[in-house]
Order: structure tokens, then sequence, then C-alpha cells
């Protein structure tokens, strides 16, 4: 991991002096000796900093110098940082505003007062200064090398490693644990007239990575245990047994939302309501405390349930389950080495040729036998063999002296270690950041990758997009065992979410040591923040109506501070104090609680002081009562990542916002009439991608404004969402030039148009050519009285219309068929196939349309996949027709609050229900037919 740091600060040294000498604007001078220097040093350490790292695990005086090598390298980025952030401010406040190129030269060489005046020349020197100081440094961490006499190895990192597209295997299922499951589950739905108490206690208990939580899952969601019980709660206790947590985790569970008691007691009452006359599981994960007292107060209220609940424990330790007088103990053992061997198998040998398998069992049994029957360590070393293709490489690892370690959870750290040590640096930075996160904590995939994006552990290699690079680092963590319990979307499989286990994520805390620290307080004092807070560089901190702790402002190498917090009073006003201490932050997330009522919200306001953070990359703001961004937002010009989520008042982004333009991904960019930005500020976001709301749309004043923003280059944005929201004119003569001039980026695959007052003048030209869109939302057309042409887009799978037409009629226009099309149509010569890969369509609340008639139906192809169809409120539609009803691909039909259709498909009794009854899923009226 140090050898990523260290290759990052050269290659920063080497980028900065490059950029210093070719550029326009030159900020240092008299440097030129010391980077050379510096590069120098830090070369010389690089190359045998394989050795070092591996060395560390035994040799404490190693892992030390490591330590303040690392230290080093996070001072000497900031440095470099600083540098390169100064010199941008200078390039984009130098240039014209309309072409980002330089008027003039801003400094000709270097004649100091000349360029920006004093302000320069002291930061300048102070840049000057700091180099100084850390070569200062690094020549004692360049001294102290020698004394440990380390030798020179190669990296791994010119090997490449091509992550499979099946990389991700499922090793879910419960293997050599028939006997415990069989136990387990006739446990659980005992109805025993002899049990003496009405909810009955069952521990699980075992040695880490024994399989204890898999095993829990798999009774948690066996379909006799879900229907057997009315309530199911999972709750991830951990250490320390936090009462305010774990209690706010059982009331999200049974009431789906989290309160907002500040009283324990008040919410064990709460618990002790939610109950009653209810037949409850509830799992509590990896138990530690063996402190009755603290178990006592949720036993108590727990008893409120109806006879047969069950609380199910995992804990590695006996003495928990006696403190919780557990009725039955189940003692989980190692696996068998045949169960261990088969769960090995299945990763290490996946996609191999039998040929070449043959060749591997003899070792790989020897490799098993080291696993000593934890499913964990068989699953971690199988995924790192998996990539191993020859039998060198196997019994390269076979012998590891990492086997004879024990320093670590009994018998886990040596394929943990022998897995970490075999990944590229760059990607053990990002593993090892992870252990910012909680225990149990949902990963977000897509915001981890941001995140390591703000970081800079993501490096650009060829010409690939830095967050594809940072979906290949997730995969290959992921291909390793490092992730689990991934949860996927629906559409495409693709995954969106995951978990560590406890003991990875043990791991990972191993490797950082005090680098990672994540607070939960819940109604404890923050006395936990340990001495070492100056080391800390990555926090989240979850606070309920704790005070803030002033502790925080210590960790000034703070880069990721996490906050979650339901007090307002507690984060507006330390937020102007944090941004004057905190100046290293990369990454800054703050967020408040998604409750139903408003003041649940926090900040009111994020203060102008945060454009001391000059190092931040990521800045996202949920669930906040904030109205505004203040204008030193525009001088945080590293900013890569600006998304400000379920923030009910935000109404205005800053007067030049276009100067933020490292900006890749955004939430939402604001259109103001006067005072905020302009959209002529979205020109000079040139990096922006995947999602973007442009909202405000009605406050363009013309096309030529509309223009400006230069939408259609924005190559890689997918997601586009146009709201013509805030104007005050309807069915305005520059309305159809407006939407005209907004083309979308042709990459586009989801688009959504919403609040637009287009009439007869008609739609705009690009509606039909965008080839790669999937899914289209047209929202609030008030006077439109036609339908657009869609039938026409090759790749339309999903079409929603909703909400306040004037449409009556809806004929072959809505096709995008023309007279001459049976020539030349979307099919061949022959045939012409309108909508061709559309498999949903939704129309809500058009409430004049009375007709639905394909004129040419009989020569044309309608939507041959369309699966689902759906209607609501459409008062005054009269039929559906027949060619779409009649599709033997129709699986599921909805019409809802539709009085005539309801009528005439109405199920048995309709004069058309013969024509819907072969659909599998019906729903006419409300009900499902």
């Amino acid at each position: 991991m140090v050898d990523a740091m260290v290759s990052f600060v050269l290659e920063q040294l080497i980028s900065t002096a490059l950029d210093e000498a070719k550029q326009q604007v030159r900020l240092v001078t008299g440097v030129g000796k010391e980077v050379e220097k510096l590069k120098r040093n830090f070369r010389a350490i690089q190359a045998v900093l394989v050795d070092a790292e591996r060395r560390q695990v035994k040799e404490e005086s190693v892992r030390l110098w490591l330590g303040e090598l690392k230290d080093a390298s996070y001072d000497m980025e900031d440095v470099l940082d600083e540098w390169n952030t100064a010199r941008l401010k200078l390039l984009i406040e130098g240039v014209d505003e309309n072409a980002l190129a330089p008027k003039t030269p801003v400094c000709s060489f270097f004649p100091l007062a000349s360029c920006s005046g004093f302000k320069q020349i002291f930061l300048r020197r102070d840049i000057a200064m700091k180099i100084k100081e850390m070569n200062e440094n690094l020549d004692e961490i360049a001294r102290q090398k020698d004394m440990f006499s380390l030798s020179v190895i190669r990296s791994n990192e010119e090997k490449s490693e091509r992550i499979p597209s099946t990389s991700l295997i499922d090793v879910s299922e419960v293997r050599g644990r028939d006997e415990e499951k069989n136990t387990l589950k006739s446990k659980l739905l005992c109805e025993s007239s002899e049990q003496q108490n009405a909810v009955q206690v069952i521990s699980l208990v075992g040695m880490g990575g024994i399989g204890k939580t898999t095993l829990a899952q798999f009774a948690y969601n066996n379909n006799d245990v879900i229907n057997h019980f009315e309530k199911r709660i999972w709750v991830c206790v951990s250490d320390p047994f936090d009462e305010f947590r774990i209690a706010k985790a059982i009331i999200e569970a049974l009431e789906g939302s989290t309160p907002s008691l500040g009283e324990l007691n008040s919410l064990l009452e709460r618990i002790y309501a939610s109950i009653a006359r209810k037949k409850f599981l509830l799992v509590l994960d990896d138990v530690w405390t063996e402190d009755y007292n603290k178990w006592e107060t949720f036993q108590r209220c727990l008893k409120n349930g109806l006879r047969g609940s069950k609380i199910l424990v995992t804990t590695r330790k006996m003495t928990v389950a006696q403190m919780m007088q557990s009725n039955d103990v189940i003692l989980i053992r190692e696996l068998s080495e045949q169960a261990c061997w088969s769960l090995f198998e299945q990763l290490a040998f996946f996609g191999r040729p039998s040929s070449e398998c043959e060749q591997l069992i003899e070792i790989g049994r020897k490799i098993v036998g080291k696993c000593k029957g934890l499913p964990l360590a068989a699953k971690t070393i199988g995924s790192l063999l998996r990539f191993k293709r020859s039998s060198r490489e196997w019994q390269s690892i076979l012998d590891s002296e990492i086997w004879q370690l024990e320093e670590f959870e009994r018998g886990l750290l040596p394929p943990l270690l022998l897995s970490y040590n075999d990944m590229p640096s760059v990607i053990k930075r990002c593993f090892s950041y992870c252990a910012i996160f909680p225990k149990d904590y949902n990963i977000e995939k897509v915001e981890l990758i941001k995140l390591w994006l703000a970081q800079g552990y993501i490096r650009p290699k060829e010409n690939k997009e830095l967050e594809m690079i940072g979906e290949e680092y997730f995969d290959y963590l992921a291909a390793r065992s490092f992730f689990q319990e991934f949860e996927r979307e629906h559409t495409e499989g693709l995954v969106v979410r995951c978990k560590m286990h406890d003991i990875v994520h043990d791991f990972a805390q191993y490797l950082t040591k005090n680098e990672c620290l994540s607070i939960e307080a819940n109604g404890h004092p923050l006395s936990l923040i340990n001495n070492s807070v100056e080391k800390v560089r990555h926090s989240m901190l979850k606070l309920g109506y704790d005070s803030f702790p002033d502790s925080i402002f210590s960790a000034k190498k703070l880069r990721s501070f996490l906050i979650h917090s339901t007090n307002k009073d507690l984060i507006s006003p330390v937020l102007p104090v944090l941004f004057d201490q905190l100046t290293c932050l990369r990454t800054l997330k703050i967020t408040g609680i998604s409750g139903e009522k408003r003041y649940f919200r926090i900040v009111v306001e994020i203060p102008k002081e945060i454009k001391k953070l000059i190092h931040l990359r990521f800045l996202k703001l949920v669930w906040l009562d904030i109205e505004e961004l203040p204008e030193t937002c525009c001088e945080l010009f590293n900013l890569q990542t600006l998304e400000v989520l379920d923030c009910r008042s935000f109404r205005r982004l800053p007067q030049g916002f276009g100067k933020l333009v490292n900006l890749r991904n955004l939430s939402e960019f604001i259109v103001s009439r006067s005072g905020g930005c302009k959209l002529e500020d979205l020109r000079q976001l040139k990096h922006l991608r995947g999602s973007l709301k442009i909202q405000g749309l009605g406050n363009v004043r013309d096309a030529d404004e509309a223009k400006s923003a230069e939408l259609e280059k924005k190559k890689n944005l997918l997601d586009l969402v146009l709201s013509f929201d805030g104007g005050q004119r309807i069915g305005d003569v520059n309305d159809k030039a407006i939407i005209e001039a907004l083309q979308p980026p042709p990459n586009i695959e989801s688009l959504r148009i919403e609040y637009h007052y287009i009439g007869i003048s008609g739609w705009p030209s690009w509606i039909v050519s965008l080839n790669k869109l999937k899914k289209l939302v047209l929202y609030q057309f008030y006077l439109c009285d036609t339908m657009p042409p869609l039938g026409k887009l090759p790749s339309l799978e999903i079409l929603e219309i909703r909400g306040n037409w004037n449409v009556k009629r809806v004929g072959d226009e809505f096709l995008g068929v023309g007279s001459g099309d049976h020539l030349h149509g979307i099919g061949t010569s022959s045939s012409v196939i309108a909508f061709p890969k559309l498999k949903q369509v939704l129309f809500y609340n058009i409430c004049h349309w009375e007709e639905w008639d394909f004129g040419k139906g009989d020569s044309i192809t309608i939507m041959p996949q369309l699966k689902k169809l759906e209607f609501e409120r459409c008062t005054e539609l009269k039929s559906v027709p027949e060619q779409l009803l009649r599709s033997t691909t129709l699986e599921e039909l909805s019409i809802v609050e539709c009085p005539i259709l309801v009528e005439r498909y109405k199920k048995y009794t309709g004069q058309d229900w013969s024509l819907v009854s072969h659909i599998p899923s019906i729903k006419i009226g409300g009900y499902y037919g």
C-alpha cells in the first residue's frame, strides 16, 4: 500500500515539474534542485518497498519505518496538490470567461510581483519552504532504510490481469452444515409447551470465519422460517454493544423508519409496544459483550413478544451465550476436509480445463489442509488461486512462510495476507480504505468508486474512463472474496451494493491501524477517539443527540469525513470551525435523516469558509435544509463530485459555477433567472458523466442561451432530466427553439423531460435520433395535443407518458411512420416495425385522451416485444388497439381509474374480455384477474 503512495507521489512530482515548465502559468521558483532530490530519495525507497511491506508483519521496526514513510508521502501529496491547485486557480481566473484560453501570458517566466501581488508571493514561498522541509524529513527516512538491509524485489505491478465477466461466483450456499442447519431450523420452529419463557434464546458459538453468520442467514431466509414468524429483525451488534444503535435498528425493522427519540428508555418502550402480541425472530449477529446489565434492558422489553418468539445470537465466545441465558447452544465446529475442499474447488478451479485441474489437485489439497476447516480461509485462498495458472505459482503459495503467522484471528491471517500481498498496490489502497465503514455497512459500489477517485487511488491507463478503471478494481476485490452479500439491480443484474465479512473488515483495520476510524455515538460520551487522533486520515461519524467531539478538530490530516447526524443544532455551529481546521479534506459527506417530518433535516447553511477546503474532490449533502451553496464553493477547483440529494429547499447554485472545470459527477444543475448560475456555465463542465438533472429551464431566455450549454458534446452523460420549471410564460414562441437547442448527447440511455409547454409547433427534431435511448419519460406537457413520433427509436425499452397532456387522439404519428415508410422503415423493405424493442409502456393521467387507433396497423408490426402495458387515470380513453392486446409477448396488463376501459375489459363481463383473457397477469379497476 505504501508502494502505491510513493509511486503516486513520484508521478505527481514529475508531472508537476513538467506542467510548470510547459505552461504559461509558473508559480514556484527556485525549487528545481529540491524536487530532483525528492525524486531520487523516493526512487531509492521505492526499490525496497516490496520487501519492507512483506517484512513489516513480523518486524515492528520495519512497520514503524513504513508508517513514517506513509506520513511523509501524505504530506508530500498535500504540498503538491496545493501547488497544482494554486496554478489551476491562476489559469482559470486569469482567462477569458467564455473560452478558458489565456488572454495573455499570466506570468512571463518568474516576475513575481507583477503576477498576482503579495498573496502569490507568500504562497510561492510557503510551498517552497514546505518542499525544503519535506526533503529534510525524507533524507532521514532514506537513511533509516539502510539499517534494515532491505532487498530490491520487483513488484507485481507490471502484470495485467483481465477480470472475467463472470468474476462474481455465488458461494452463498451453506456447505457441510446439514446437521447444524436441521438442528437450527427445528429449534426455531419448535413450539414445545415445555418452554418456560415466552421468548427463547438460541446461540451459535464458534471462532471467527467459521460460518456462524452464513448459517444464521440461511435460517433467516428459509421459507418455513419466514412463514412462521410475523416479524423478522436482523441487527449486526459487533463491538462495542451500543444500546442506542441496536434499539433504533430494531424499531426501524419493526416500523420501517428510524425514530427521533433521544432517550434509551423511550426507545425500549417503543420496542415493547411494537412487539406486543407478535411472534418475532430477532437475530443479533456478532455479539461480544459479556456485560449482563447491557443485555438485561433488552431482555425485559423483548419478553413482551408472543410465545414462540426466538432470539438467535451469533458469537465467538461461550461466555456470551451463557450471559444471555441461552436456552440452546449450537457449537459450530470446523468444516470437514471434504466440505472445505468442495468450497475451495468451486472457486480455485472455476473455468479451468479438466487437464489443468488434475495437475493442481495434489497441491490444492495440501493448501486446503492449511485452512484448518475455516470456510472464510478456504474461500479467500480459493479466490486467489483462481487467478494463478501454473503449479509453480500454487506451490509458492503452499510454501509461503506467511502460514506460520498467528497474530490475527486464528488461522485467518495467512490466507487474507497472501491474497492481499498478491494485489497490485493501487488496489491495496482501495481495499484498506474500506476500513472507514462500520461493520455490516451496506457499501454503495458507485459511491465507493467516487470515494476512491477523490483520494487519488484510481490511476489512469490507456484511454479508459477513470470510473471504468474503478469498476475493474471493485471486480478484482469482489472476485477475491473481499466483498460479499452482493445486491444487484433488476434489469441487467449489475452489483449495486455489497458488504464485507466482519473478519475481512477486521483485517482492513489491522492493515490501517489508526488511519481509519468509524464512530457511532448514539448517546455515549464521545471520548471514543483515542490519543493518536492526529494520525487519523479517514473517519465516519454517526451522531444522535450527542455533543460534537472537539477532538476531531485535532485530526488536522483528515482526508475523508463522512458525517451522519439527526441534530441540526449539533452540526451547523461547528461547520465554520471544521472547515477552518480540517483543510486537508478530500471527501466530505453530511447526511441528515430521512424522516417523515421536515425538522429531521439538519444544517440550514453551508458557510463560506468551505473555500478553505482547497483539496476537496467529493462533496455530498443529503437530507439537509440548505437553500443554496455559497459563492465560495466556486473556488473548490479540484471538485470532482457534487451531489445535493433530497434537500427539498435547495434552489440555487452560485454564480461562477463554470469555474469548477474538474467536475465529473453533478446531481443537479439549476438555472437561475438572476443572481445564480446560468446555462452557459454548463459549457465549461466538459467532464460530466453518468446522471444529470437540469432544473430551471423555464428561466432560459432564448435558443442562444440554450445552445451555449453545448449539451450534445457531453458524451459521457447517460441519464438526463430536462426540467422546464421556474418560468412564468405559457406557450412562449421561443419554447420550441429552446428545446431544439438542448439536444442531448448521442450516448444518452435514459431521458426525462418535464413541465414543458410545447404546443402545436411540434417536437424537436432530435427526439427520433436518440439511437441508444432505452428509457423515456415525458411528464406534464400541458399544451401538447399530439404524441411524439417515437416508434423509430431502435433501442427504446421503457416508455412513460405522464400527466396533464392536451392529447385527444393518438394515431400513426405516434409510430413515427410516414407515407413512404413502407419502403424504407425500420425493418426490411417488406416490413416496418414500430417500437422494435419496447417492453414496458405506462400512460398516466392523460385525462383528455379519447381515442387510440393505428390506421396502418395491418401493414406494420407494433411493439413486438411488449411485456407490460399500464393505464392509470386515463378517464376518457375508450379502447386499446387490438394488435397490442392480442400480443403473445404481453405478460401484464393494468387498468386503474379508467372507467370506460375498466368496463370494456372487465373480467368475464366486459365486451372485450376475450381480447385480454390470455394475458397471465391482469389488473382491472384495482384488482388482479
